[in-house]
């Protein structure tokens, strides 16, 4: 177990930190009062609108004019408790939340998947901070709280005010195929830890933030989006393994927790089942056994995961009747509701089942600031979303999270007035690794090599070689999201084992897990794992090159028998 005492040492920076941030009453305790401005609010809505609170929408600024009316249509329509924003812009955005909240009688919570900030929806025009496996190899968990209050000030300054965030899940499956680099890292404590950093962080600066995937998304090799994945462990060990995190963030005070879609049949035996709709793992383990009394909700309502086996709009009913608060993205809000007053009707559910839920929502509103809303300012909204102090702190954790794996001898030997060969495998022009690199070296020449590279441009790089002392790869995962295996080619594979046994530093941008599927790797003296593709690992790693930086992360994640988690010199 991971006591308290393990949380106050550990956190004691961040409790300095949180002293800083603006001060607010306790989350948990707030919403579970009563409050006159919730029950003035409460008694105005009838009985649907009452239903209407705990569904949230899908919202998305850039699908045109059509695709954002129809959405303000519904807000308007069945004043809807929430909307979920998507792809976009920051303007756009920011003009929908407007228009949307002027539609709406009761204050709209506006929420938003940004695991790593606005980017992750929001890639173009605002900040993405490290992927959660980066930061997982982050030593210094007060950067991660400090880019928790920078998240929270920027969701604030665009009107939105839940983010999705964090993940908790334990990756310790590499297939994972849903999860994985979302993730912190296949160690429990280490997961709690950052977890809690960011949560803290979040929270701290207004923002309601949700814990997902209860039970625990880490170990499944089927992604929900697509279909229902199975789970077989025993309670016992989900209870040790997968819901350790929960059950210590909870207990720290987290706003809210997302459930996921998954059959557990140690947990609920009945068939094809998903966990976001049984009463037992929702009421009896998370709000009774965890004594969870924050905000739980649903993951989103249209994913096959949940509809395959229970469409027509049941899966919503039966979501409400196992306990969650809100629901995420219903594939019809309308017919669900309608279908939620049925079920009260019917003995399914009662009114003091909504009503509960209802008052609570709207504590969550009041304690947002909700009730003194006010419109979102569209100037110098694209420099407030950008500030060079949020770029700097990104820098800094990136740098955190550099991990050299095996000996720093090359690192150490490398002269900038030998003849050096530089080389970027699976881009199509020269890197910003390579850029930052090439002034300081005064004898050098730059090599890229496509992830599909013929055996023709291979061979010439190779014979190029021979006239280098010195020889720097970088192998990068050009796509959007960094899988646990490169899309190289053989003849590119095999460069790379040729490589790793001659006197080569290796920098790997790149999902962690990749290495397992480059044979000969571990012959390499010197491995610099960055994690991902960013400008800013780049930057982190030439820096190490540079000896200007001395890498302080560890791995973590197991890779495979030579690569283990918590790795690192």
């Amino acid at each position: 177990m991971l006591g308290k005492a393990v949380f106050v040492f550990t956190f004691s920076g961040l409790l300095c930190l949180s002293a800083l941030a603006q001060q607010r009453e306790a989350f948990i305790p707030f919403i579970n009062s009563e409050h006159a401005w919730v029950d003035s609010v409460f008694n105005t809505l009838n009985d649907r609108d009452k239903v209407a609170q705990l569904f949230m929408v899908r919202a998305h600024s850039n699908l045109g004019q059509r695709y954002i009316d129809s959405v303000a249509a519904v807000v308007q329509r069945e004043q809807l408790g929430g909307i979920v924003l998507f792809q976009g812009g920051p303007v756009r955005h920011a003009q929908v939340i407007n228009r949307y909240q002027q539609l709406s009688k009761v204050p709209l919570l506006v929420a938003f998947d940004g695991e790593w900030g606005l980017g992750m929806r929001l890639p173009d025009s605002t900040i993405s901070f490290p992927y959660q496996m980066t930061l997982g190899a982050v030593q210094n968990e007060a950067l991660i709280y400090q880019m928790g209050l920078e998240v929270a000030k920027d969701f604030r300054r665009m009107g939105m005010n839940i983010n999705f965030a964090p993940v908790v899940d334990i990756n310790n499956n590499p297939r994972n195929p849903v999860i994985n680099f979302r993730s912190f890292g296949e160690n429990k404590q280490n997961v709690t830890r950052k977890g809690l950093a960011y949560m803290r962080g979040m929270m701290d600066g207004g923002l309601v933030t949700s814990l997902k995937h209860f039970p625990g998304h880490g170990d499944t090799d089927v992604d929900s989006h697509y279909d229902l994945p199975r789970l077989n462990f025993t309670a016992g060990h989900l209870d040790s393994m997968e819901m350790y995190p929960f059950r210590e963030l909870i207990k720290a005070g987290a706003s809210g927790v997302m459930v996921a879609h998954m059959n557990i049949p140690s947990l609920d035996k009945t068939p094809n089942l998903p966990s976001s709709l049984s009463k037992h793992i929702v009421t009896n383990v998370l709000k009774k056994r965890l004594d969870f009394q924050g905000l739980t909700f649903t993951d989103a309502m249209d994913m096959k995961g949940v509809v395959k086996n229970f469409g027509g709009g049941e899966a919503d009913v039966r979501a409400i009747i196992a306990g969650n608060d809100v629901l995420e993205l219903s594939e019809n809000s309308a017919r669900a509701i309608d279908m939620v007053l049925q079920a009260i009707k019917q003995g399914r559910l009662t009114q003091q089942d909504i009503d509960t839920r209802v008052k609570k929502i709207i504590a969550t509103k009041y304690w947002l600031g909700l009730d003194k809303l006010s419109a979102v300012d569209l100037t110098n909204l694209y420099r407030d979303l950008n500030r060079p102090q949020t770029e700097a702190l990104n820098q800094r954790i990136a740098d955190a999270a550099v991990t050299l794996l095996k000996s720093d001898s090359l690192i150490k030997a490398i002269d900038y007035t030998r003849r050096t060969a530089i080389i970027s495998v699976g881009l199509a022009q020269i890197s910003e690794f390579q850029d930052m690199l090439g002034w300081r070296f005064d004898n050098h020449m730059h090599y890229v090599l496509s992830p599909q590279a013929t055996a023709d441009d291979v061979a010439a790089v190779a014979n190029e070689l021979r006239r280098f002392n010195q020889v720097i790869v970088a192998l990068h995962d050009n796509r959007v999201r960094p899988r646990s295996t490169l899309n190289y080619n053989s003849t590119v594979r095999l460069f790379i084992n040729e490589l790793a046994s001659m006197n080569t530093v290796f920098c790997i941008f790149a999902n962690p897990y990749s290495l397992a599927g480059l044979p000969g790797i571990e012959q390499a003296k010197s491995i610099l794992v960055c994690y991902q593709n960013d400008d800013i690992m780049q930057r982190a790693a030439a820096k190490v090159i540079l000896k200007r930086l001395t890498p302080s992360g560890r791995l973590p994640v197991t890779i495979n028998a030579f690569f283990r988690y918590g790795d690192g010199n």
